[in-house]
């Protein structure tokens, strides 16, 4: 499919699933919400101790549950009983949503909506690629990869060539990334992309537009939007955008 004319530029995703103070990111309700609202869905997944693939952002439980330690360091039978929290009051509060496993996020959306999946890459080897590639053989839905990580892009372009992908990047002015200086200059001015081969860039919208996305000339979806006046400067400057903490106007999701 080409990317202009596919799902990744047709319609606002939402960022970790429709989430909320009630429904927290990455979960099963968050997802549920967003099928309902008809929004592809953007989740990020990372492999357990027993190399399971979670749905979850962070390296660490602590932000998220009240938990702490690493994803990594536990089995998807320990992580499928951590309750997420969610906001109450003001304050974080568990929820009765736990964390998902990416087998049970699959047989909840089932190809109602896309999915834009965000690889959280925390070791060399290509075991993440490999077991995401096992999980959607036969899954009946669009999809798409995207990754900060050009060699994993790479790995799809040699292994599954027709599976979208998106490079991620941005000025890098916070820590999300863990890569050398060197590496993050070099993301920063997209000068992986003759190794990654992505199908469209993934950027910070505070740091759109910039010559470095322009010159590419491939698609750009935004990310993360999160205020009606982020999205008009989508619209006018991007292909599309990655959106949380509000509802896009219906215009922009028919």
């Amino acid at each position: 499919m080409e990317t202009k004319t596919s799902w990744v530029i047709k319609n606002p995703i939402a960022h970790r699933g429709l989430h909320n103070f009630e429904l927290p990111e990455n979960s099963l309700p968050a997802f549920e919400n967003s099928v309902a609202h008809g929004f592809a869905i953007e989740l990020d997944i990372r492999l357990t101790d027993d190399q399971k693939i979670i749905v979850f952002h962070d390296e660490k439980l602590s932000r998220m549950t009240d938990r702490d330690g690493y994803v990594s360091n536990l089995k998807l039978s320990e992580l499928e009983q951590i309750a997420l929290l969610k906001t109450e009051g003001g304050k974080s509060v568990q929820s009765e949503y736990t964390i998902p496993s990416l087998e049970k996020v699959l047989e909840t959306v089932n190809g109602r909506v896309p999915l834009l999946i965000e690889l959280k890459k925390a070791e060399s080897s290509f075991i993440l690629e490999q077991r995401l590639l096992d999980l959607l053989t036969g899954y009946n839905g669009d999809y798409a990869v995207e990754s900060f990580d050009p060699y994993s892009l790479q790995y799809f372009y040699k292994t599954a060539p027709t599976i979208m992908r998106g490079q991620l990047s941005s000025f890098f002015h916070h820590p999300d990334v863990d890569a050398s200086y060197r590496e993050k200059k070099r993301l920063k001015k997209l000068k992986y992309i003759d190794m990654s081969h992505p199908d469209f860039i993934a950027y910070k919208i505070t740091n759109l537009p910039n010559k470095y996305v322009k010159n590419t000339g491939l698609p750009v979806v935004a990310w993360t939007v999160k205020s009606e006046l982020q999205a008009q400067k989508a619209r006018d400057k991007c292909d599309n955008y990655i959106f949380e903490g509000f509802i896009p106007q219906k215009s922009d999701a028919e």
